[in-house]
This record gives structure tokens, sequence and C-alpha cells, in this order.
């Protein structure tokens, strides 16, 4: 799909969509608990899909009411046999956080994925199963998962995902004895790893911190049902607060202040905006040069460039190597197209340094490509609004993974955006 983007002002107010990260999480919780739970105020994408999908596989009954809301009925992973075959699609939380409890079943489990997803490194995992003669097999095309996940003490990575530790905690309260899961320095991307905890308090699992990088999982814990409503996503927010900084003054509803999600961060990197109740709006101001860390919110990468694209002077964006292992590698995705742009950037690994200016012009069409990338693609449209000039965006059905809906929503606020 070929979308153009027209420069024009945007205006209104916009509902955000509800957090993947937080969806992901309640859905997989109410499908491990005792009894049948209501997930609410879901934002259906192939990503919710997927772990939709596997949970089923995995002995779930998961019921769509509405289009926001699912009914759940729990599985007992233990009595699951047999052959089993779970599409993660696209999506990497689906498949790290269900990987350890296909590791709980009595069955062979295997996972598929589109995409870079099977590329992902899944060595924590890998690794991990060797020690307890787990069945462990990834090539290009499926992972097999095979054996009995132990209860133990628990070393892992902090700096390479926090899925693997989500993964863990969702596993190891079912357990029949204690646990512990310790994370190595850096340990980044705390922040999301509150986030599941946060959603197994709701669940009745207690996980206890023992200390800023470990934390005490107790055994044979039960999964209790719990009507949720999801809240507001922040990573999606970022995209209109950048547009409303740097275009026009706009309105962001479904959100929740009080979020502890990583990338609220957005905000400590907006210059202005305003909150009351649950709408946050966003106006235009030029914004300043920062040093800004993503080692918390790597999801923010893509839409900071663009601001730091319109920023005056020297941005630096720093621990964002993580970003290379994403749906695309999302630093030599954002440098190969904002350099179609005119745009002042260079990186190294693990780093973005953008020169900014407040305006762009091309005297042609601009040709952006979308590297099978949600975040890229929104990224370059909220770019072309801002511009001086048209592009078209190729490969942009990208951002049915997460927000299906995500270019309707710009042209309800008046932004010029035609599918081709």
């Amino acid at each position: 799909m070929k979308v153009k983007v027209t420069p024009s002002k945007v205006h209104g107010n916009v509902k955000i969509p509800a957090s993947k990260s937080m969806a992901h999480r309640a859905l997989i919780c109410a499908s491990l608990s005792d009894g049948t739970s209501i997930v609410s105020n879901i934002t259906n994408s192939k990503d919710i899909e997927a772990t939709v999908g596997c949970m089923k596989a995995l002995g779930a009954k998961i019921k769509q009411i509405d289009e926001t809301t699912y009914e759940v009925t729990g599985t007992n992973l233990f009595k699951q046999e047999g052959n089993i075959t779970c599409n993660a699609n696209e999506s990497g939380s689906t498949l790290r956080f269900l990987i350890p409890l296909a590791a709980c079943t009595n069955a062979k489990v295997k996972f598929l994925g589109q995409g870079r997803l099977l590329q992902r490194p899944m060595d924590v995992y890998e690794n991990e199963f060797k020690e307890q003669n787990i069945e462990f097999n990834q090539s290009d095309k499926e992972i097999i998962v095979r054996g009995n996940l132990q209860a133990k003490d628990y070393v892992v990575q902090g700096d390479i995902s926090s899925q693997f530790i989500t993964g863990f905690m969702f596993v190891l309260p079912l357990l029949n004895q204690d646990s512990t899961l310790t994370i190595t320095k850096p340990y980044e991307s705390k922040s999301y790893v509150n986030l599941t905890i946060q959603m197994l308090a709701k669940f009745g699992i207690e996980i206890i911190e023992t200390s800023s990088n470990s934390y005490l999982i107790k055994g044979n814990q039960h999964y209790k049902a719990q009507d949720v409503s999801v809240e507001g996503d922040f990573s999606q927010l970022a995209f209109f607060a950048v547009l409303g900084t740097l275009n026009n003054a706009l309105s962001c509803s479904n959100m929740d202040m009080s979020s502890i999600q990583g990338d609220k961060a957005i905000l400590d990197c907006i210059p202005s905006f305003t909150s009351n109740k649950d709408t946050i709006t966003f106006t235009k101001k030029q914004p300043a040069p920062q040093t800004i860390d993503l080692s918390n919110c790597p999801d923010l990468g893509p839409i900071l460039c663009v601001l730091a694209s319109f920023t005056n002077g020297e941005t630096n964006i720093v621990n964002a190597a993580r970003l290379r292992m994403k749906e695309s590698d999302r630093i030599l995705a954002m440098e190969t197209e904002l350099k179609k742009w005119g745009v002042d950037i260079t990186s190294t690994f693990d780093s973005i340094q953008i020169h900014g200016k407040e305006h762009y012009k091309s005297d042609s069409t601009v040709e952006i490509f979308g590297h099978n990338d949600h975040r890229i693609v929104m990224a370059m449209t909220v770019f072309g609004l801002c511009a001086e000039s048209e592009c078209i965006i190729d490969d942009a059905q990208a951002i049915t993974k997460s927000y299906p809906t995500f270019f309707e929503d710009i042209q309800s606020l008046g932004g010029k955006v035609e599918i081709l």
C-alpha cells in the first residue's frame, strides 16, 4: 500500500489507542486465570490477534464480545498435551512472552513467525533451556519448544530485551517451588517489567522486588480472574505529541497521567503541553536541542528522530542499539529515509546524531519506504505533514501491525493523507 502525504495543518482531538503492551499482558494473565475475565478497551491489531490466537492454541477460551472487549476463560498449561502450533506473526512480545509458558506444558509447541521475527535473538531462552534439558530449536521458519521448566535461581541479561524477563515472570509463579530472578546490569527497559508486575498484581500474582535488579517469585500461586480496562498507549501518543509540537495544536484523549509506562518519557522531550483529566493537549513550539536516553523507551526512537530533524541544533539519541533488532533496523531505516529529505543525520551502532533545522522542501516528490515497520511509516507520515513538499510512502500497510486506523485518525485531524 502507498500513501501520499501532503503538508497540512492539523487540529482537533484524537482518541489514542489502548496500550498494546498492557493489552498483551492483560490477555495473557486472563488466559492463565481460574475463571472468566473481561478485558476491555483493547485496540485490535495484528499483534493483539497473534496473542489471542496463541493463547487459544494453549487452551484458553477467548471470545470477542464487541470491537474492544474480550471474554477470556483461563487454561491449565500443565494439562496441555500433543502438538500445538502458535503463530506469533510479527509480534516480538507474543513470542518472547509465551515461550516459557510453552515450556510448562506436556506438549511439543511450534512457534511460527513472519518478517524478521524469528531472526531476533533468543539466546536467553536457548541457553537456559539447554541447561534444563528442554528442547529449543530455532530456525528461520519456526521455533520448537518441548520440556518442563523448573523453579530455580534465574539470571537474565538486562541489556537485550525486557520481554525475556516478563516471559519468566508470567510462568514462574505457577511452578511448585520458589524462584529468584536476577537481572544483570545494565538493566534497561525496567519500566516494561514494572508494567508486567503491575498487571500480574491485578490478577493476584505477587512479584517481590528484593533489590533494584532482583526479584523473589513464590511458587504455587494462582491467577485469579479479573475484569480490567486497558489504558491508553504513550508510545502511540508520541506521534501526535510530536505532530502537535511541530505542526499545530491538537489534543489526545484516553490517556492516564498516572501511568507508569516507560514511553511516557515522550512528555519529557516535548516543550509544551497541558493535561486535564484523560486529555493531553500539545501546542506548537520550537523544541530545543537535547540528549535523549532510549534505554527505557526504545519504541520512541523513530518519532524522536523526526522531532530532532526539526530542532535547530544538535540532538543526540543514546543507548539506542536495540532499535537495530526490531521489525527493521530502525536506526538504519530512519537514517536512510530522513536523508532523502536532506536531514543531517549520522549514527553509530548505539547512537544517533541529528543536526536539525526548521524547514524541509524538495523539488520533487520524495519517495519513502516503510521497511515493513509500523513505527517507521508513522514517523515518516508525521515528517511529511510538517515538511513543505509532498511525499509518497510505500509499504505503508505495516501500520496494521499495531495501529490500523492511524491514517484515518490523521485525516480526522485535517491531515492530508491519501491512500493510493
